[in-house]
């Protein structure tokens, strides 16, 4: 029978669940309690909730829910980040682990997707949506400023010949 205590952490952990788009699952064991605060510290500073769960209880919050993907990486001792802007999160939440060598990103879940470690670090090295839409707007500008250019340069050779001629016949 359930306690109070574990519906009421079954019921936070739902709501963390419905109130983010990203959950990043990794494996912390080894890690001291003081060296998991710094992580959430790290991230906390991003708003990214980094919280050490308990599979079953976790497995009973996703029941039923669009992140039941998860099911399949709680295994071992858990930590699960939740945050909302996937590339963010993960690049976040690699550069928060990486001084940790024992600590192990399992996969994520993005939306409904399931994603596995290889991908979230493929993710972690992608550029940010601002950098990205940036090169997008760069390459539509590029061709319109070469073309303008082109449109321009037979004017820039009249006017370059029409002031030769004038100082040549003053001359």
């Amino acid at each position: 029978m359930p306690t109070e205590a574990k519906r009421e952490a079954v019921s936070e952990l739902r709501e963390q669940l419905e109130g983010s788009r990203t959950l990043i699952v990794s494996e912390y064991r080894g890690l001291t309690v003081k060296e998991i605060g710094e992580i959430r510290r790290s991230l906390r500073r991003q708003d990214i909730a980094y919280r050490v769960v308990k599979n079953r209880l976790m497995r009973i919050a996703a029941a039923g829910t669009a992140r039941s993907a998860l099911d399949g990486l709680l295994t071992g001792p858990t930590a699960i980040a939740f945050g909302d802007d996937e590339g963010a999160t993960a690049k976040a939440v690699m550069d928060a682990v990486r001084p940790y060598r024992q600590v192990k990103i399992t996969g994520a879940v993005l939306g409904d997707r399931l994603v596995d470690a290889d991908g979230v670090t493929r993710l972690a090295s992608l550029p940010s949506r601002e950098v990205l839409l940036s090169q997008i707007a760069g390459a539509f500008a590029a061709p319109m400023a070469t073309t303008a250019g082109l449109f321009d340069a037979p004017l820039r050779d009249v006017v370059g010949l029409v002031s030769a001629l004038e100082s040549q016949r003053a001359a």
